[in-house]
């Protein structure tokens, strides 16, 4: 009996020896397993309705379950044509058994991850296989119960490619990104850092993605936070300024609702070279899958004026790189002061006065200064217009009060002026084909442009005035102009000038169009 018994344990002996060594080996050496492999494919392409493949995969089972895998793609189901939506050059698994008895496996790491949005085939949407949806239907009812505790990826890219084959995509550099509670029947909160590309600058985002919806990819919801540090600005020729953006985003993937609020406190706009605070606020809905914006509603200060604006930043045909910016914008509480401390260099306004104005904007995208590629079309007015500089404002009154007959030496009433028009912007040249400017007793009428760059005027018009032209001055000079007086008649009284404008901001011209008199006169 003591032999057997020596037999028995010698045996168990062996055999726990034995199992030792095959977990010792099973725990050092990983298995690959081309039937987990393939699960592992079948299922994800069910999942999510897409073409999956795997490279390699490789599984411990000691001291706890890993796996290993690397080249896995997924691409959008028969696309071949476009990149894959998302590749990952390698990642791990770690689970433990009561987890995945649970269905939850508690880390997945990805590295290399590269998600590539592609334009959207809607046909092909449409004519999706009834039965491939209803299969896909099954099989997600069966895994979306499993669960990933934590998902990291470092280090990755994403990248939404535009219609146009010519055009280069939109990326954004995703150096930290974090999802919890990660499965395809709930939301998952995410936290993520990036880079913006365009202007360049450092975003932080968190909110809640998904569940993802396997046969409509754009109407998967999102819902989050955001802030926008350190955007440069210079990036775009003609301005810059260091820009700031905090906001809140909710929605669908294909129709995300933004509102948010900018803060630039050193604008810039290089035709003008003066520095001045920006403040934003703004609502727009994005198409997450391409990019194209529609900006509801955009409310902007700066200084002491405000406007209000609403319009689309879209790709469209005829564009090679980049997207349009068109804009309707309204100003009804605005400096005529604040304006030109954009677009003029000198350290004072050349005037002041109340400004509302009305136009279209439109900027092209390109590379070139933003005063040339910039087009706008439309109307404004300037109320109670005063100029800073002394002499000009001095030949204001001084017309005001010849234009009514009175001695300007005798009368030293202040004078302010009224501007109306309509305007047009394109090539940095300012096209104002119809303004009239009133002070009491003259009105001038004008029309001609005004280079941005060069600062070169040229106009032609009329100065209408209440009084005769010799009624102007006194003495031996009224006598002489009477005998003009014919000549310059106006219907309903006074007199009609033809007048011209030349030269340059600094140095205009004022004179008489000597030739239009004469055709006049003829």
């Amino acid at each position: 009996m003591k032999r057997r018994r020596r037999v028995v344990w010698t045996v168990l002996g062996l055999i726990a020896g034995l199992v030792v060594l095959v977990v010792l080996f099973v725990a050092a050496v990983p298995l690959s397993s081309d039937t987990l492999r393939h699960r592992i494919v079948a299922t994800l392409s069910a999942r999510l309705n897409s073409d999956v493949e795997l490279g390699d995969l490789h599984l411990w089972i000691f001291p706890r379950l890993r796996a290993e895998g690397s080249k896995l793609t997924v691409r959008q189901r028969g696309r071949h044509d476009v990149p894959p939506l998302i590749s990952i050059e390698k990642f791990h698994v770690d689970a433990d058994l009561i987890g995945l008895l649970r269905k939850r496996v508690s880390h997945v790491e990805l590295d290399g991850l590269d998600i590539e949005i592609s334009p959207k085939d809607r046909e092909d949407d449409h004519k999706s296989d009834t039965s491939a949806k209803s299969s896909t239907r099954e099989m997600t009812s069966i895994e979306r119960t499993v669960v990933i505790s934590r998902l990291d990826a470092g280090g990755a890219r994403l990248a939404v490619i535009p219609r146009k084959k010519d055009k280069p995509p939109k990326v954004w550099d995703i150096h930290t990104l974090t999802m919890h509670e990660v499965g395809a029947s709930q939301a998952m909160p995410f936290e993520a850092t990036l880079t913006n590309a365009v202007p360049p600058g450092e975003i932080k985002t968190s909110g809640h993605f998904g569940p993802w919806m396997t046969d409509d990819e754009g109407a998967t919801p999102l819902d989050g936070s955001f802030t926008f540090a350190r955007a440069d600005l210079s990036v775009f020729e003609g301005i810059s300024g260091i820009l700031s953006s905090k906001g809140t985003f909710g929605g669908s993937l294909e129709r995300i609702e933004v509102r948010g609020e900018t803060e630039t406190p050193d604008f810039t706009i290089k035709v003008g070279g003066h520095p001045f605070a920006l403040h934003t606020k703004y609502q727009s809905l994005v198409d997450g899958t391409n990019g194209d914006t529609v900006l509801q509603r955009i409310d902007a200060s700066f200084l002491d004026s405000s406007l209000v604006a609403k319009g689309t930043v879209v790709d469209e045909p005829g564009h090679e790189k980049g997207r349009p910016v068109y804009l309707d914008v309204q100003m009804e509480r605005a400096r005529i002061e604040d304006i030109m401390r954009m677009a003029v260099p000198t350290p004072k306004a050349p005037m002041t006065g109340a400004l509302k104005l009305s136009t279209k904007f439109f900027l092209p995208p390109g590379k070139s200064d933003v005063s040339q590629r910039l087009q706008l079309d439309g109307r404004f007015s300037i109320e109670q217009a005063r100029f800073t500089n002394y002499d000009v404002q001095g030949k204001i009154a001084e017309l005001s009060h010849r234009g009514r007959g009175q001695d300007p030496d005798a009368v030293r009433q202040p004078v302010a002026s009224d501007f109306a028009g309509r305007f047009k912007l394109g090539n940095g040249v300012i096209a104002l084909p119809d303004v009239t400017f009133d002070v009491p007793g003259a009105k001038v009428q004008l029309a001609g442009q005004y280079a941005l760059k060069q600062e070169t005027i040229d106009f032609k018009g009329a100065l209408l005035l209440d009084a005769k032209v010799s009624e102007t001055t006194t003495g031996f000079k009224s006598l002489l102009l009477k005998a003009v007086d014919p000549l310059f008649k106006r219907e309903g009284g006074g007199s009609n000038i033809p007048i011209k404008i030349e030269g340059t901001r600094s140095d205009p011209k004022f004179g008489l169009d000597v030739r239009r008199v004469f055709k006049k006169g003829n």
